[in-house]
Formats: structure tokens, sequence, C-alpha cells
């Protein structure tokens, strides 16, 4: 079995198309069929069904791609690992990231990373909480920022960075809009803008909410944080968001308040995974992040 045929095999299982993987690959399509062909043969099993131009997984084809994809993984953590040990500073940080972090934590500790080490290169993955959980431990990562930092997760090492406190976003015309602060309790019988239920950034929210003996009123949900603050500057309702998720630009219709009573936290950090070393030149962005959380400042 040669390490090519392997590469085809993915290529084709991914396109379902011969012709198609022979265009990605920037071979002939003859090359590919012969490829895959004396693959089958070594095996002893056919990997795929062919359905007029296209093909399909057969059962065992399916299993075997779950195994390659996983040795393709291997491999190349392994080539990623030798370049970094000659030179960890020109290695590269692949690093995901919920949509909370995107307006101001990651750019931060990015940007800050490359003033000292000016040749590393940044791959961001955008991702669910549970994606960016799930990525990490199965190893399609080795690195993300998150909040709340995960306790419970075999595969998973947490280490908190911060942390960080709510602030409610109310419309400018609000009849606490004046205040210099509030009381959560003085929301509850406000419309609220949330997450989606499944929401880690909604469930802090209610639960908050629900230690104080109410539930809020969500007259709106979207999972996404410019939607969200967008339906709070027309007026539709408020919300309760974290700090780090609020960019520098915030519309004029929109009135942020700190909550002091009491107050909405997280817990912010990093999720590794707790089997498997870490890349060097990830290993350096991991220190990097520990030694400069004291100093992170979010500004709205």
């Amino acid at each position: 079995m040669e390490l090519r045929q392997i590469q085809y095999f993915i290529e084709v299982a991914k396109l379902e198309h011969v012709t198609e993987a022979s265009y990605a690959l920037h071979v002939s399509q003859s090359a590919v069929s012969r490829q895959i062909f004396k693959l089958e043969a070594e095996l002893g099993v056919d990997l795929f069904i062919h359905e007029g131009r296209k093909v399909k997984l057969t059962p065992i084809g399916r299993l075997f791609l779950g195994h390659m994809e996983h040795l393709m993984k291997v491999i190349e953590n392994a080539q990623q690992e030798i370049s970094e040990y000659l030179d960890p500073e020109r290695g590269t940080v692949r690093i995901g990231f919920p949509s909370s972090m995107a307006a101001q934590m990651i750019p931060k500790a990015v940007s800050g990373f490359r003033e000292r080490y000016p040749a590393v290169h940044f791959q961001l993955q955008h991702g669910s909480y549970r994606e960016l959980v799930d990525w990490v431990a199965k190893g399609d990562l080795n690195l993300a920022i998150m909040g709340p930092v995960p306790q419970q997760e075999a595969q998973i090492k947490g280490t908190v960075l911060f942390q960080e406190k709510f602030v409610a976003l109310l419309p400018a015309d609000h009849p606490l809009a004046k205040k210099e602060s509030l009381n959560l309790n003085e929301l509850k019988e406000d419309l609220f803008v949330l997450f989606p239920e499944g929401f880690v950034l909604r469930d802090i929210v209610v639960k908050a909410c629900g230690n104080l003996g109410f539930q809020p009123k969500v007259a709106f949900e979207g999972d996404d944080l410019d939607a969200i603050k967008g339906l709070v500057s027309a007026g539709l309702g408020l919300t309760v968001l974290p700090e780090i998720a609020l960019s520098e630009h915030i519309a004029s219709s929109i009135v942020i308040l700190p909550i002091t009573e009491p107050e909405v936290t997280r817990d912010v950090g990093v999720i590794v995974p707790a089997t498997r070393e870490l890349p060097p030149t990830e290993k350096l962005f991991y220190d990097y992040l520990q030694e400069i959380a004291p100093g992170f400042d979010f500004k709205y």
C-alpha cells in the first residue's frame, strides 16, 4: 500500500467522482483509476460501487476511509513536528475559537504573538462550543480558545486564562439606559434577544436569571452576534453578552451597561489534548497565552 494510493482513494471518496478527483490531484483519470484498482486488489475488497459516472463507498470502503483519514492526520502531524523541531519560530499554529472570541480575543492574541514571532503562520477555525471540544479530542486541532472551559472532558486538558464579565445591551431609548449599572433582576419584564437553545452563551444567561427566580422572555433568537446586536439596535429587545464579544464599534442606538448584581461571568481559557504533546510552535503559542492572560483588557 502506497501513500499515493491512499491520497487518491481519499480524494475519490470525498468527491465521489474519479474524473473530478483527477482534476483536483492534477493527474490523469487513468492514473487515479489504476491506483484505486491496485489498492482494491491488494486489500482483496471493493472500496467503491460504480453508479453511472459517479462512485459511492461500499460499507467496508467507509470503514477504510475513517482509518486512512486518521492515518493522514498522523502523517501530517509528524511532518509538522519535524519541521517545527528544526525551527519552531517558523511553524504553524492551528487554533479554533467560537464567534464570541472573534472580535477581540483572537486578533489581540494573534497580533501580539506575531510581533514576537513574525514568521509563524496561523490557520484559524471558527466553530461551536461542542465542535471545538470534539476537534481537539479527535486531533483535528490541538488548540482552541473558548469559554467556559470544559472540566468534565477526559480527552481534553483545559487551562483557565481569566474570568470575563457579561454586560447588558439595551436600546438607547430603554427606561434603564441612563443608569450607570443595573441589577439583572431589573430585566425580568423585558424581552430578550438570545442565542438558540443549546448555545453555551444562552445557557449562562438563562441560568443567571433562573438563580434570581425568573426565566427570560425570549422574543428573538439568532446564532450570529451581529444579528443579535442589530435586533437590539432596532429596539426589538435587549441582550446579555460577554465583554469579549463586543467590538469597538457599537451602534449609537445601543447602550452597554455593567451588570453588578449579581455579576454574570464565565471562565475563558484554552483547551489542548490531554494525551498528545503539542507541536513546538503551538506549544510556544500556548505558553504565550498564559503569559499575557493577566494583561488582557477588553474595551467597549
